[in-house]
């Protein structure tokens, strides 16, 4: 698109209007961003934008209460015990090597009562139990084996 006096004019004119950019580019065959680069380099006043909200105008909407679903927790420092004294003289730390990692394995729905992981010994190397990494881990097929 070539800038002819003409068209500045009438973009300079249509601007101190007050229309938007896109009715301008409409009126004037061309896109609204050329409308926009043209008017910033030729350091047209800037317009407020439609989106911000200006700091007197219009009430300050309150704060949505937070929504919540199902039975809340107690707070973190009610479900906290004190440890039990004595409890390390009886029972000795066990050793990293000596320390069986449980499955990770989901049973049941997230957020219902019943909801628990398997917590079996976990195979070596893996989060899952020998029975679920049987399930979570299978061999992917040869291609071949499916033109046979």
């Amino acid at each position: 698109m070539e800038w002819t006096d003409e068209v500045i004019a009438r973009l300079r004119a249509l601007w101190a209007e007050g229309l938007s950019t896109a009715e301008i580019g409409r009126r004037l065959n061309i896109s609204k961003n050329a409308v926009v680069g043209k008017a910033h380099r030729l350091n047209l006043a800037a317009r407020p934008s439609p989106i911000r909200r200006h700091e007197g105008s219009g009430a300050v909407r309150p704060a949505q209460p937070k929504r919540t679903q199902g039975p809340t927790l107690p707070p973190l420092s009610a479900s906290v015990s004190a440890p039990v004294a004595g409890l390390r003289a009886i029972m000795p730390a066990p050793k990293y090597s000596q320390r069986a990692t449980p499955c990770c394995w989901p049973i049941g729905e997230p957020g219902k009562p019943s909801f628990h992981f398997c917590n079996a010994e976990a195979a070596a190397g893996k989060p899952y139990c020998e029975a679920h990494a049987s399930i979570a881990y299978v061999r992917v097929r040869d291609r071949r084996e499916d033109a046979a």
